[in-house]
């Protein structure tokens, strides 16, 4: 026996069956390489069968590197070709291929293909995010978080790391929300054709250069750093990364944007808010973007589920966790140090958080 045995068994049964609403017949391709947990593919293979689908892995060589990274370490061609036949896939890869160039063709030319990205999950992660959530009321508080920041033009986020930083959503002349920067809710619906990612996350890309001030990283940031010893300080200017602070942790992340010698790694990405009350801070950034109360930042590669239709590309992606954010929108306070305001969202939190002891 291992470590969840029995309540992966649940999550996995929830991913494929109320998630991804697999049906009988249906081909489903399971991603991974050889650093990630077999048991949680094991197990989403086995719940797909379970329903009835027709599910194939395909085991990698972990790529040395993430994203577009990872391109020139993968046999592409044939897994496009798998992913262009399938009805549903799920990637655990533990080197994300979110932004490559072999899982952005696969989506964009399998039209009716619903993936999801679990880079990094295992079968504890899965546990927690997936099995013991009450996804219908957490997405009931995503739909209320969403609309709010759908609407509101200018956001401003603290956080008591430091972290100081405004900026404006991209709007229609009329000023509505422009269909080309969608602001993403991963809620646990991916019954649809796209790319998802687990529950429990609003993600978005806000007006470039209106970003200004300053950012805090004192959760998580991967890659290169994973778990932080000391905060990661940037001086954010117009959108773009002016100046990076902190310990040793904080000059191997300079170093590593350096690396890329491309000016899109110093480019803030997208902005996101953490919803998901299972969630805990380690070393999987998949879940450490989810955790309650959260702001997680992007830098590098834009995809096209951001800005539409193709994004934009650099060789690299990094995310980065705020711990504990305060937000306003529009100058109304809506969030303070990582708990909600507004009554009837501070009474949906209380209910999701309560299982969990917080």
């Amino acid at each position: 026996m291992y470590r969840y045995q029995y309540e992966l068994s649940k999550a996995s049964m929830i991913l494929v069956r109320d998630m991804l609403k697999l049906k009988p017949g249906e081909t489903f391709v399971v991603l991974a390489d050889t650093e990630s947990d077999p048991h949680a593919v094991d197990a989403t293979a086995g719940a797909a069968f379970a329903v009835g689908a027709k599910p194939m892995v395909i085991w990698l060589a972990t790529p040395l590197g993430s994203h577009q990274a990872a391109d020139p370490f993968l046999p592409s061609k044939a897994i496009t070709a798998a992913l262009k036949e399938a009805d549903a896939s799920v990637n655990f890869n533990y080197r994300s291929l979110t932004y490559s160039e072999t899982l952005t063709t696969a989506i964009k030319e399998n039209k009716k293909l619903r993936h999801m990205v679990c880079s990094t999950v295992n079968a504890a992660t899965m546990v927690r995010i997936f099995g013991r959530v009450n996804i219908p009321k957490a997405k009931e508080f995503i739909e209320k978080i969403l609309e709010m920041t759908e609407n509101a033009k200018h956001i401003r986020q603290t956080t008591p790391a430091g972290g100081d930083v405004e900026f404006d959503n991209v709007k229609t002349e009329d000023g509505k929300p422009d269909p080309n920067y969608p602001i993403g809710k991963q809620d646990g619906d991916a019954s649809f054709p796209g790319c998802y990612f687990p529950l429990g996350q609003i993600g978005w890309t806000p007006n470039i250069e209106s970003i200004n001030g300053t950012i805090v990283f004192d959760g998580l940031l991967q890659p290169p750093c994973g778990l932080l010893e000391q905060p990661v300080h940037l001086t954010i200017k117009s959108g773009r990364i002016t100046k990076i602070e902190g310990g040793t942790q904080a000059v191997q992340f300079d170093n590593w944007l350096k690396s890329f010698n491309d000016p899109q790694m110093f480019s803030i990405a997208h902005a996101t808010y953490g919803c998901n009350p299972g969630a805990v801070l380690n070393e999987d950034i998949v879940e450490g973007e989810r955790i309650w109360g959260c702001t997680n930042w992007g830098i590098g590669a834009i995809g096209p589920h951001l800005i539409k239709p193709n994004g934009i590309k650099g060789p690299g992606h990094a995310d980065g966790i705020c711990l504990n954010t305060s937000v306003w929108l529009d100058g109304k306070q809506v969030q303070d140090k990582g708990r909600q305001i507004i009554p009837e969202l501070k009474k949906l939190e209380e209910e999701l958080l309560a299982p969990f002891g917080s």
